[in-house]
């Protein structure tokens, strides 16, 4: 039987982006079948800025839309905490995984960071650095050796990401290939995410599980379509 990981969703709670609730994207995953979903919430001055000056404030906004999936879903779904993050040097976005509630609120205000101290940081504590739809316009060309990853496959709908070009980035330099529904609101389709043959219950399974790329990536919806992509093995990256 296979299982699907979603790697890429956000919810009203806390990116101002995204439309429906956690409670409400979970209904959705759980009608699509899904048995895992990463809770991605932008991360950002933005986001983090309106939250409050305070820390203990900022904090437990950004966990918030995590906090209400996990609650409202119980043992339906399993939900994992990510982010996708944005320092102020640029407009590029990454998704992390690895980092529980306790990272995050020992290191606060990380969109103040640069990918550079960020990504040593990360190799620290055994994070994982995917760089999110990575060529779509306005996003700026990292280091290689800075990543762990690309998106490979983005499915938002409304956004050219150049999937098929990402999935020849990513293989150029070796990377871990991802997918990720980028999930918003009533027309994101749940298109994108991990399909393997036992389901990934922990973050530090889904770090295992993405490392030895046994894995297969889920491409669906419009902007499979538009892209001429299907489902593929991440060992053919």
């Amino acid at each position: 039987m296979p299982y699907y990981t979603e790697l890429h969703a956000h919810t009203s709670e806390v990116s101002p982006c995204a439309h429906l609730t956690a409670a409400q994207v979970a209904d959705r995953y759980l009608a699509a079948g899904y048995r895992t979903v990463v809770v991605t919430n932008h991360y950002c001055d933005y986001v983090m800025d309106s939250a409050g000056e305070d820390w203990e404030d900022r904090f437990r906004f950004y966990v918030s839309g995590y906090r209400a999936m996990r609650d409202y879903a119980g043992d339906r779904l399993c939900v994992l905490l990510g982010l996708e993050l944005r320092f102020v040097e640029s407009t590029n976005d990454y998704l992390i995984f690895g980092a529980d509630e306790e990272f995050l609120y020992e290191h606060p205000n990380l969109h103040l960071m640069s990918l550079k101290t960020f990504s040593g940081l990360a190799r620290e504590h055994d994070l994982l650095v995917i760089q999110a739809h990575p060529l779509r316009n306005g996003i700026k060309n990292m280091p290689p050796a800075l990543l762990d990853g690309y998106e490979v496959f983005n499915g938002h709908p409304n956004h050219d990401a150049r999937n098929d070009l990402a999935r020849l980035w990513c293989r150029k330099y070796g990377k871990i290939p991802t997918s990720g529904s980028d999930f918003h609101d009533t027309w994101s389709p749940e298109s994108g995410g991990l399909i393997t043959p036992e389901p990934i219950l922990s973050m530090r399974q889904l770090c295992d599980v993405l490392r030895s790329r046994s894995y297969t990536l889920r491409c669906a919806g419009p902007a499979a379509e538009r892209d001429g992509m299907t489902d593929f093995p991440a060992s053919e990256l």
